[in-house]
């Protein structure tokens, strides 16, 4: 009997000349599809990225070091809403020397197909998506690289292997709900965001919860979705303030739309807080100066974005989260916006 081989058959050694042979294609290929470089052919991408994937070679080549720079994708940069959150997160990102990268995605709830092999070219050291919705194909990319990624107020249920940022939003409908409940109003509307935004989702369900704990039915006509924006809630404000029996205060589920709130009082020839008591969220600078200046839900956006940062910094040190999920406190802002029914 002649010798036998008595180990285990050795693995052969995975790199880019074997994934570019079990590809099928050319090694500068592979080296493309590695460092997020444009001119592969969404078929041949995708089929490196799985035996990549495959083999568990997730480790960057030597030529594609990150850059000092955390990337950040937002769903819309036209608000102050977002440079609160800009804020939070270049503080914590300066810190480390680093820079931060801004993406807007004017609106939209994912980034343009583009996006991902653009910012695998430019290979930062994390991404912070916010309010956005990233399918599977940009978690496995990003993933296939050693990118860590952190959902921050993330648009819907948030991957499961993405540790994410958020506010106690469910909390902070209830309080403003019942703050208004314990001034003794009772036909209380609410103008809500878009329904799949996980956020207005949550405050929707505090609203409903105070209302419920108070034995006060939920009038459906009160109930509005708008964007999140002054125009659009202006309109459903006034559609609110035209009804017989109109509510005598109007929660919104951000401040933006509170300001709407307050332009349709206005045209409604109806004073604040005297006919009609309003509350926010978000607690943005403009709201104190609103007049009068606006009782809202207090979000620590700044604190949102600096968390989310230091989970990027830790996640690209090599270290883990120490908790997959952080949701921090809301609190109410009490200001004069807000008064009985009279």
């Amino acid at each position: 009997m002649t010798g036998s081989q008595t180990g285990p058959r050795r693995r052969q050694e995975i790199t880019v000349a074997r994934i570019a042979e079990l590809a099928g294609v050319s090694a500068p290929t592979v080296s493309k599809v590695i460092n997020g470089h444009p001119g592969v052919s969404t078929a041949t991408r995708r089929r490196v990225e799985d035996l990549i994937r495959q083999h568990g070679w997730h480790r960057r080549p030597v030529s594609a070091e990150p850059t000092a720079m955390v990337e950040v994708l937002f769903q819309a940069l036209d608000s102050l809403w977002a440079l609160e959150i800009i804020r939070g997160v270049e503080r914590v990102v300066q810190s480390y020397g680093m820079t931060v990268a801004l993406t807007d995605m004017h609106g939209r709830h994912s980034p343009h197909s583009e996006w991902i092999d653009q910012v695998l070219a430019r290979r930062p050291a994390g991404v912070i998506a916010v309010s956005a919705d990233l399918g599977d194909w940009e978690h496995e990319r990003l993933a296939s690289r050693a990118i860590p990624l952190i959902a921050l107020d993330p648009y819907g249920e948030p991957h499961h292997r993405v540790p994410s940022v958020g506010a106690t939003n469910w909390n902070g409908g209830l309080s403003a709900t019942r703050h208004l409940l314990e001034l003794g109003h009772r036909r209380i509307a609410m103008i809500n965001g878009p329904g799949d935004l996980m956020c207005c989702r949550a405050r929707q369900d505090g609203y409903r919860a105070a209302m419920d704990a108070a034995g006060v039915p939920v009038d459906p006509r009160f109930l509005c979705t708008g964007g999140l924006y002054v125009e659009p809630a202006r309109a459903e404000a006034e559609a609110l303030l035209a009804l017989p029996g109109r509510p005598t205060a109007i929660f919104a589920a951000n401040d933006l739309q509170a300001l709407g709130v307050y332009q349709a009082a206005l045209r409604a020839g109806l004073s604040v807080p005297g006919d009609l008591s309003i509350v926010g969220f978000d607690d943005l600078p403009l709201a104190q100066w609103a007049d009068p200046p606006m009782t809202t839900v207090h979000q620590p956006l700044a604190k949102m974005g600096a968390t989310a940062a230091e989970l990027v910094m830790t996640l690209a040190a090599g270290g883990a989260p120490s908790h997959h999920r952080i949701e921090l406190a809301t609190s109410l802002t009490l200001r004069a916006s807000t008064a009985p029914p009279s």
